[in-house]
């Protein structure tokens, strides 16, 4: 279910999704009120892929560039905000450091 159905998000907010295996995710805005940024994360935690600003309701696919371990979602605008980019990192216990 994901942020499906949510109406708002707080600004430093987001979900964090773990797959079981490094591979090429996809997602889509289905049932999603609220424009996401979504951060595409390898095992190492280093941005892979970033899309921005995704579009309400769309049922268009939206894939990682490559292989993910995993994908962090927060508000659309967060990106650039906080001036996150490719190969930049993510702490976080599941990531092998």
């Amino acid at each position: 279910k994901g942020l499906m159905y949510r109406e708002s998000l707080s600004e430093n907010e987001g979900m964090l999704f773990v797959f079981s295996e490094t591979d090429v995710h996809s997602f889509w805005m289905k049932n999603t009120y609220i424009p996401l940024d979504m951060i595409f994360l390898g095992n190492d935690g280093r941005v892979t892929s970033i899309f921005q600003r995704t579009i309400p309701h769309s049922e268009a696919v939206i894939a990682s560039r490559g292989r993910a371990r995993a994908v962090l979602e927060v508000n659309g605008g967060t990106v650039s905000r906080l001036g996150i980019m490719l190969g930049d990192r993510v702490e976080h216990p599941i990531f092998r450091n």
